[in-house]
């Protein structure tokens, strides 16, 4: 940019624009020009680059993954909070936790959550809070996977080791059951019981390449991820997820997001939450 510590001419960022789509499929507004040469220029610093292009050329080749995933984990948002969006955990909590256990036989006592777009790992947390308080203590199989684009994220949400103040607005009962406080040279971090972190496997995974994982889940996060997706890419992943999810299961995605003229795969139950049609 003029004026900056290196060039970024229109051609740079379109070539950015292209390249973070073709990786990860997010699309990239044109408001978004001076947040993502603040974020890159960090990297062509750390690698001695001293153009955009270069970096670019870099990135296209293919050769560097390592840097490629750098450069996805610089220009994704990881904004996130524990039980962010209320609502969600009390409808998974008082409505669809007990619906499933009121449905499920002896032998179907299976219950499978993942949540996309796990970021720091405070989603999936909350999840297991709700299913640890909601379900029997014995005689159901639950496992939640939480997968992220963004290793750095996911390191710490694998650690489950957070700052105080992220924790401090939660009830005074949940802080007793599921946190550990840190003491001497961990004061002010707490991190997350045993019980918790044995419910979850967190894995990397790009939501545009092949997934690994067969199904069925019974219900999938998916908050505040789509956002950065065009119309069509937004499609195609409603579609996958459809595919993977239980008949009649559940979708819940972010306050701003909405499956209205995307797919017809599944019916609104409010609040952005949303139901698998038969």
């Amino acid at each position: 940019m003029a004026g900056g510590e290196f060039d970024f001419s229109d051609q740079d960022f379109q070539r950015v624009r292209r390249i973070i789509n073709e990786i990860a499929g997010i699309s990239m507004a044109d408001s978004k020009r001076e947040l993502v040469y603040g974020r890159l220029a960090k990297r062509l610093r750390q690698r001695g680059f001293q153009r955009f292009s270069d970096y670019c050329d870099l990135l296209e080749a293919g050769d560097d993954e390592a840097e490629q995933r750098e450069f996805v984990n610089a220009l994704t948002t990881n904004l996130t909070a524990f039980f962010r969006e209320l609502h969600h955990f009390d409808f998974l909590g008082k409505e669809l936790l007990p619906t499933l256990i009121r449905a499920r036989s002896l032998s179907n006592r299976r219950i499978r959550i993942w949540s996309a777009g796990c970021s720091t790992g405070e989603e999936p947390y909350s999840i297991a809070m709700v299913v640890r308080e909601t379900l029997p203590s014995v005689g159901w199989d639950v496992k939640i996977l939480a997968t992220d684009l963004d290793s750095n994220v996911l390191a710490t949400a694998e650690r489950g080791v957070y700052e105080w103040n992220r924790v401090k607005d939660l009830s005074e009962a949940r802080l007793r059951r599921w946190f550990q406080k840190g003491r001497n040279a961990q004061s002010g971090w707490v991190r997350t019981a045993p019980a918790l972190r044995d419910l979850i496997t967190f894995r990397q995974l790009n939501l545009m390449d092949d997934w690994p994982m067969r199904g069925p889940f019974d219900l999938i996060f998916c908050r505040n991820v789509v956002i950065y997706f065009d119309k069509p890419t937004q499609s195609v992943l409603f579609e996958r997820f459809a595919d993977l999810l239980i008949e009649r299961g559940h979708l819940f995605v972010g306050h701003s997001e909405s499956l209205f003229k995307v797919t017809e795969r599944f019916a609104p139950l409010g609040k952005t939450i949303y139901q698998k049609c038969l």
